[in-house]
C-alpha cells in the first residue's frame, strides 16, 4: 500500500514561497508537476542561467532540481516541516540533456521518523532518456507527538 500525501502541490508551493522566497530570484524556474502517493514530479524551466557552454543544462542545475524534488516529495508526505535537511545527495550524470526543460520524477524509498530516502530520475522534455539519476537522504527533525 502506497503512502498517501498529506499536503497538496498548492500547499507545498505556499510553504516554499513563504520559507524560501530566494528560490524565485531571477524568475521562477522550478514547478511542481504533480504529487502522488509516494512520489512527486518537478520541472526545471531551463533558462540561460541554467546552461553551460554547448547549451546543455548544467550539473548544478540538475542537482538543485533533484534536491528540491526530494524535499517536495518528503514534505508532501510528512507535512510542513521546513527544517528537514539534506544529509546526502548522490548523483550520476548519465547522458547529455537536450536543450530545454528537465523533469525530475522522484519517489520515496524510505520514510522513517528521522530519515527519508528518495530516488530521482531526470529526463529532458525532448526525450524519455534518463539524463541523471540521484538518491537523496534527508534528516527529519523530531516532531511533536
Amino acid at each position: 500500500m502506497a503512502l498517501e500525501p498529506i499536503m497538496s502541490a498548492d500547499e507545498v508551493i505556499a510553504l516554499l514561497d513563504r520559507e524560501f522566497p530566494q528560490i524565485h530570484e531571477g524568475g521562477q524556474s522550478y514547478f511542481i508537476e504533480g504529487i502522488a502517493p509516494g512520489a512527486a514530479s518537478l520541472r526545471l524551466h531551463a533558462a540561460a542561467r541554467h546552461l553551460r557552454p554547448g547549451g546543455t543544462v548544467s550539473g548544478p542545475a540538475m542537482m538543485t532540481l533533484c534536491d528540491l524534488a526530494a524535499y517536495v516529495v518528503i514534505l508532501a508526505h510528512i507535512g510542513p516541516v521546513a527544517l528537514a535537511v539534506t544529509t546526502n545527495l548522490n548523483i550520476n550524470f548519465l547522458n547529455k540533456p537536450e536543450p530545454g526543460d528537465i523533469v525530475a520524477d522522484c519517489r520515496l524509498l524510505k520514510l522513517g521518523k528521522r530519515l527519508a530516502v528518495t530516488e530521482c530520475r531526470m529526463h529532458s522534455v525532448a526525450s524519455d532518456t534518463i539524463v541523471a539519476h540521484a538518491t537523496a537522504t534527508y534528516s527529519i527533525p523530531p516532531r511533536d507527538k
